[in-house]
């Protein structure tokens, strides 16, 4: 099977397995839930690396899927302790929907977990939680999805690029519907704004994996 088409399905599959799981309260039981019964098979969302366990943690197996840290070593010379870890990435940013929000504006996350119930239901909804190398995720940070032309990141063979001056981040082509489905199950649940421009990207995003089936369908 085309690794893009084995990665692609996976997916599916861990977006078809959160779609029928509970809801949660709080992100800490939501990620508890996730990591307890995250399939086998599952890849991280970004670079399609399988997944291992050790004891309660997860952990990204790179001999496969090629994915090399862009910094081994921090800033403060210790070794990049989030590159070696899975961690749950919140497909829209907490910082997204949370500005979208009173309470972000009278004192952040922190005020929002505290005061809000629908924040905590919106940063605690395992449909929008997927799971990533953690230095991916940090590097992603509340950056928009778009697609990247003046730079890329580094990260071996994982097809992640970044342009970290406009603060945009391109995803794999086997992400690229999930994160659609993601953003726009956000925006019927929970009233998300989504602006006009990431709008037709995820459209686009969407129309592309449909033609992609068919046209492996017509062979």
């Amino acid at each position: 099977m085309d690794m893009r088409l084995l990665l692609s399905a996976t997916l599916c599959l861990l977006l078809c397995f959160t779609a029928s799981a509970e809801q949660f309260s709080n992100f800490s039981s939501a990620k508890k839930y996730l990591i307890k019964t995250l399939p086998e098979n599952a890849k991280s969302l970004y670079c399609g690396c399988d997944i291992k366990r050790q004891g309660k943690k997860l952990v990204p197996d790179p001999s496969v899927c090629g994915y090399i840290p862009r910094n081994e070593i921090t800033r403060s010379g210790k070794e990049n302790a989030r590159a070696k870890r899975i961690e749950w990435e919140h497909i829209v940013p907490a910082w997204e929907f949370g500005h979208q929000l009173q309470c972000w504006q009278n004192g952040g996350r922190k005020n929002c977990r505290k005061v809000s119930e629908k924040f905590r239901k919106m940063e605690a909804d395992i449909h929008n939680l997927a799971p990533a190398i953690g230095e991916i995720n940090a590097d992603r940070s509340n950056f928009r999805y778009g697609m990247v032309t003046t730079s890329s990141a580094n990260y071996g063979a994982c097809p992640v690029k970044i342009d970290f001056k406009q603060r945009v981040f391109e995803p794999p082509l086997y992400a690229r519907k999930r994160i659609a489905d993601t953003y726009f199950y956000m925006q019927k649940t929970y009233d998300l704004k989504i602006s006009d421009k990431q709008r037709t990207l995820f459209e686009s995003w969407q129309k592309l994996e449909i033609a992609e089936i068919s046209n492996r369908k017509a062979l």
